[in-house]
């Protein structure tokens, strides 16, 4: 049996341990791989600095986004991996409580329906930075309490509605765009004028600059959506009062879906007729979502280059100890990319 090493949260405030750890072989729908490269969030290092979930115990293993090669396969799954297959994979440690499911270790046990394969042309490193997006975007898109989009898929039907991603330069954002783009949807976005290049190779039709006053950048919308329909807003990063406040008022001056989703805490004054939600990307796991997204679209969309990995990877270092220095860097904020750390 392979020897385990793991970064260990011991509590909320400190530092990470490095420590050896039991393997965890899988049960019959999970699979485990060995993990060859690591992306970092947001959310590691606010688990590092407070107990924000109720629910996670402590001491405990962080870390969600990961790519790498399968090394075990679960009893129920032999028909579809199988021992070297490259893939890309969403821990979900974290939100189970059970630390052998987190990225931040040589080897985590991932329920098979997060994980998707990936072609010899595309990195470990570039791989790593796709899940936690992915599957965030995803359940704020076709989850039915949220947008309730359609489905993504390799030939999409247009459907005549324009999404609006604010912030579609943040790692849920570049998703979502890729994602409502494949499933036949139209997309604007808001972002920094330095990251629009990035958001129409994306494919977006329109960027706007969400740093100009609100009362212009509410202008600028309602052009925009003049002569469109809207799918919904998906709110991707940021404090969500501001865009919350634009967003009631150019609601009362389109058509379509007057809803509004959000990857944030929601503000404690949200107007009583304003139709919103938050989004858990863990939920999309088992609902179908999942298995439509990470099972049968990106699979295809990758491999034939229509699926782009995004945002880009930056390297900060190789080996677990090399975690806390990424979390360090990425706690003083980081844009239009995501910190990697390589394991051999």
């Amino acid at each position: 049996m392979p020897s385990n090493t793991a970064a260990w949260q011991p509590k909320p405030g400190v530092r990470l341990e490095i420590k050896d750890t039991p393997y965890t072989s899988p049960p019959a729908d999970s699979i485990v791989i060995k993990n060859h490269a690591i992306a970092l969030n947001p959310i590691d290092f606010k688990l590092q600095d407070i107990a924000l979930f109720p629910f996670l115990s402590y001491p405990t293993i962080l870390g969600m986004d990961t790519a790498g090669e399968v090394v075990e396969v679960g009893s129920a799954l032999s028909s579809r991996f199988k021992l070297g297959d490259r893939v890309l994979a969403l821990g979900g440690g974290v939100s189970a409580n059970t630390p052998s499911g987190s990225a931040f270790q040589k080897y985590s046990v991932v329920l098979a329906s997060m994980v998707t394969k990936i072609p010899d042309s595309l990195s470990y490193t570039d791989a790593s930075v796709m899940p936690l997006g992915i599957a965030t975007s995803a359940c704020g898109l076709f989850q039915e309490d949220h947008l309730a989009l359609k489905y993504p898929s390799h030939s999409p039907k247009p459907t005549g509605q324009t999404l609006l991603v604010w912030g579609g330069s943040s790692s849920v954002g570049v998703n979502a765009i890729q994602l409502a783009l494949a499933a036949g949807y139209e997309v604007v976005t808001t972002a920094s004028p330095k990251n629009f290049e990035l958001l129409r190779d994306l494919g977006a039709s329109e960027t706007i600059d969400y740093n100009l006053d609100p009362s212009t950048l509410l202008e600028q919308l309602i052009v925009a959506f003049k002569h469109r329909t809207l799918a919904g807003v998906l709110h991707t990063a940021g404090d969500s009062s501001g865009p919350i406040s634009v967003c009631a008022d150019l609601f009362s001056t389109i058509e379509g879906n007057k809803f509004f989703t959000t990857s944030v805490p929601l503000p404690a004054d949200i107007p009583a007729d304003f139709k919103h939600s938050r989004i858990f990307a863990s939920t999309i796991k088992d609902n179908g979502i999942a298995d439509a997204v990470f099972g049968d679209f990106l699979p295809g969309a990758i491999a034939e280059g229509k699926y782009k990995p995004a945002p880009r990877a930056e390297v900060v270092g190789s080996g677990l100890e090399s975690i806390q220095q990424g979390l360090d860097i990425l706690r003083k904020g980081v844009s239009a990319k995501k910190l990697v750390v390589t394991l051999d």
